[in-house]
């Protein structure tokens, strides 16, 4: 019987530090991906390339999200598959790309890099920087939405920024809900 204990007991424990080392191997990949490509926009902003460049050579890079107040600072590539929002937000492909008239949709994980948008405020100030400029929205509203609740990303006719996340915000698994904060862009 002490034995099997202990068989369990070390099981245990390798299980753990394996599942820290998952942990710890995630936040530094993040961290080395946002370094990486924050340095590539400063650099493309300061320098911008003497020839139009096709955006693979960006590798989908469209800017970075900066919500002062709750200090958010995240760099936005194009797409929201599961690899894209591991390590970034991503602009959810389909809707307006910032400057642009219409709705630009930018979506990320609760529980990475939209966690503090559980403490958002109408009136909170949004900034979208990308290689041909930046971008100020002010924060109009927060809603919840089921995720078949698509209309929140239906464009429009002034410049608008949605940002989507899974709500609630502690909940452990799939999340049944979406939060949604709406933003206009400020002139």
């Amino acid at each position: 019987m002490k034995t099997a204990l202990q068989w369990i007991q070390g099981i245990s424990w390798a299980a753990a530090i394996l599942l820290l080392g998952y942990c710890a191997f995630t936040l530094a990949s993040s961290w080395a991906f946002e370094s990486r490509e924050s340095a590539l926009l400063e650099q493309l902003r300061a320098h911008p390339p003497d020839r139009a460049l096709p955006a693979e050579a960006f590798k989908g890079l469209i800017g970075r999200i900066d919500i002062p107040r709750l200090e958010v600072s995240v760099i936005v590539v194009e797409g929201d598959s599961m690899a894209i929002l591991s390590h970034a937000a991503g602009h959810i492909p389909g809707t307006s790309l910032p400057g642009m008239p219409g709705n630009v949709g930018i979506s990320a994980h609760r529980d990475t890099f939209f966690r503090p948008l559980r403490n958002i405020r109408r009136d909170d100030t949004i900034t979208l920087t990308t290689l041909l400029g930046s971008y100020r929205y002010r924060v109009v509203s927060t809603s919840i939405v089921r995720p078949s609740d698509v209309s929140v990303l239906n464009p429009g006719a002034t410049e608008v920024l949605t940002l989507v996340t899974c709500y609630p915000f502690y909940f452990v698994g799939s999340a049944p809900e979406r939060f949604i904060v709406r933003a206009e862009r400020l002139i």
